[in-house]
């Protein structure tokens, strides 16, 4: 068996058709950041953004930047940005909200389309927001609703004619094993039900075909592959033929036909403009699109082919170098696997505070699991090499042994 080396990474690094796209990045010398699936490193640019926003546009434009600045159609105009990188069209995404909050916007507007039906799939292993939102919204709408709960290949075998909604995560949060979009929503209309994704490991991340696989509704966050800053809105797709048909029951003035008519009686817009509620946060939405537009710019097809080999090259570093102290690679080989590397460690809160501490930033998840996003326009191969080796160095020398790596933080 012939065994990688540094210099093999080195020369993948030179080989790399999205090697410039790192300079459009901050990051601290001497770290390798492996956490664009929690939260994307800074694009360069968002300072200026940031600067010019506050200091400008908020200080010196003041009400008039509504106007003047665009404020009001920032929602829309990147929402048409995300578009480009979901295979969705103009009009059908809209920038809004928090994930949890569009989640429940989608799923209520969702049932309505299916108002004799009563039960929703989706997998109870998901993250866990998910599964609260729709918890809460089916407590609200009575007994009679219910969640269906399935894992793996009991996905399709729970999607049949009493179902209203499947509501799915494409690329799991923790496993990062991808679903069969194309099938699933294909079964899932066979069914007479609605299909719902939450895209919030696979948008940005590889590529997304919304209206080619005829998915109904989908909703993500910007600040992981986005890169769009922590906290940065979530965004909402509804395919056109359900615009103002499937309407979400958070009626806030900014989803009105004419705000400012300031009308008694809520009348909704017919477009996309129907899933906003109330005022946008302007500030980290404008700084956002810094993000958003270097991955709009980029070939979501490159992300994914050097996603995939980052991927199957840092498997093969585990395997090779750290083979020896118990980690089992949790995450899919090849193309079923999103864009991220999840192994299982019994003392995996520790082995991975020692990581970050050594500049290797992953994160942990409950109850074993240590998680190293593959960021495609900003890692190197030579990091993956790096880290690896930086493993390596501390299950040798049981590092992570040591007290302060297993004093457990509130964020893990």
């Amino acid at each position: 068996m012939t065994y990688l080396s540094r210099e093999d990474c080195e020369r993948l690094d030179r080989e790399d058709p999205l090697a410039h796209f790192r300079n459009e990045f901050t990051l601290p010398d001497g770290v390798v950041y492996m956490t664009g699936n929690s939260l994307g490193a800074m694009p360069t640019k968002a300072l200026a953004r940031a600067q010019d926003v506050i200091s400008r546009q908020w200080g010196v434009d003041l009400i008039k930047s509504w106007n003047v600045n665009d404020w009001f159609t920032l929602t829309t105009h990147i929402g048409d940005q995300i578009a480009t990188t979901i295979g969705a069209d103009a009009g059908e995404v809209v920038m809004t909200d928090s994930t949890g909050i569009n989640l429940y916007k989608v799923l209520s507007a969702a049932l309505t389309l299916r108002p004799e039906r009563k039960k929703i799939v989706m997998e109870g292993s998901n993250f866990p927001t998910d599964n609260y939102m729709a918890q809460g919204l089916l407590k609200q709408l009575g007994s009679d609703y219910e969640i269906v709960f399935a894992e793996g290949d009991d996905i399709t075998k729970a999607i049949d004619n009493s179902v209203a909604v499947v509501c799915l995560t494409q690329v799991h949060y923790k496993t990062g094993r991808l679903l069969d979009m194309q099938a699933i929503t294909a079964l899932t209309h066979e069914a007479g039900a609605i299909s719902v994704w939450d895209l919030c490991h696979s948008a940005g991340a590889l590529p997304v075909e919304l209206n080619a696989c005829d998915a109904d509704f989908a909703i993500g966050c910007t600040y992981k592959y986005y890169n769009g800053g922590p906290g940065s809105p979530a965004f909402i797709f509804v395919a056109k033929r359900h615009q103002g048909k499937a309407l979400q029951p958070l009626t806030g003035w900014w989803g009105h036909k004419a705000p400012f008519a300031f009308e008694r009686d809520y009348t909704p817009a017919d477009d996309i403009i129907q899933m906003l509620s109330g005022t946008q946060p302007i500030l980290t939405m404008s700084v956002s699109e810094i993000g958003i537009e270097i991955s709009a710019r980029a070939d979501m097809q490159q992300i994914r082919n050097k996603s995939l080999a980052m991927g199957d090259l840092m498997i093969r570093l585990i395997e090779e170098q750290c083979g020896e102290y118990g980690f089992e690679v949790i995450s899919p080989k090849g193309d079923l696997r999103g864009s991220q590397v999840a192994m299982s460690h019994k003392e995996g809160y520790p082995i991975m505070q020692a990581l970050i501490t050594a500049g290797i930033m992953g994160d942990f998840r409950a109850p074993d699991t240590l998680r190293f996003g593959i960021t495609p326009l900003y890692l190197r191969y030579v990091d993956l090499w790096d880290a690896i080796a930086e493993l390596k160095n501390i299950m040798d020398t049981n590092r992570w042994q040591q007290a302060q790596y297993n004093q457990r933080h509130a964020v893990t």
